[in-house]
């Protein structure tokens, strides 16, 4: 598990970052002293936990969360005050640990962190038999992978279209991505993942699949190009 460190105290973020290492299946890939640049990071890297202060010069840690939207990283907030505790858990965070931290409270709460990842998992997985399992309306059904045309994010759900119908899925296209083949699926906008072999042509920066326009934003176009070896 991917963790990112957010305290405006270099003791603070020395002492988390020590909590952290003790614990195996955790690397703390950074430190933010604010939580404006802690906002800028997220956007760049993956990270499934942020150990986040609430007081904090500019932005608060709950303001960061609110801005982070609803499909977010597990947020442990950790404070010197407990004064916060009701407005945090309304943004249903995982834990309220009040500083000074002992080790066994910090275990406590990374394992609540752990069983939440583990079940938001289980929304896509991957077989071996190229399909994966979707949760669609309660009902978890099996889709081929073949069967994709190309996913859409819409908010906190990404639509998956095949030639029938969509299915709605509670993910984010990342996590989506990180879990279909990337040899079968190519990012081309920050909204939109398609299926490379269901590509028919592409006309004026648009992929059309299915006789619908797929956009292309300019940041993936080179590897776009790449990947299809358009001469």
């Amino acid at each position: 598990m991917n963790c990112l460190i957010v305290d405006d105290n270099q003791i603070a973020r020395t002492t988390l970052r020590q909590l952290a290492s003790s614990i195996k299946d955790i690397t703390v890939v950074g430190e933010c002293a604010d939580a404006m640049e802690a906002y800028n990071l997220l956007q760049e890297r993956q990270v499934e936990i942020i150990l986040l202060d609430i007081e904090m010069p500019g932005m608060s840690g709950l303001e960061l969360t609110r801005n982070l939207g609803g499909k977010r990283p597990i947020i442990i907030f950790i404070t010197s005050k407990k004064d916060y505790a009701s407005e945090a858990f309304d943004l249903n965070v995982v834990d309220y640990l009040v500083k000074p931290i002992a080790p066994a409270r910090f275990i406590q709460a990374i394992d609540k962190a752990r069983d939440i990842l583990q079940s938001r998992s289980e929304e896509v997985k991957m077989s071996h038999d190229e399909f994966i399992f979707i949760r669609d309306s309660n009902v978890v059904k099996r889709l081929k992978l073949d069967e994709i045309l190309y996913a859409e994010a819409m908010g906190d759900y990404v639509k998956l279209y095949t030639p029938q119908r969509f299915f709605a899925i509670h993910t984010t296209l990342k996590e989506l991505e990180q879990r279909l083949p990337a040899d079968k699926f190519l990012r081309v906008h920050r909204s939109f993942m398609v299926s490379v072999a269901k590509i028919d042509t592409i006309q004026e920066g648009a992929l059309i699949i299915n006789g619908k326009p797929v956009p292309v934003a300019d940041a993936y176009r080179a590897t776009l190009n790449k990947r299809l070896n358009i001469l």
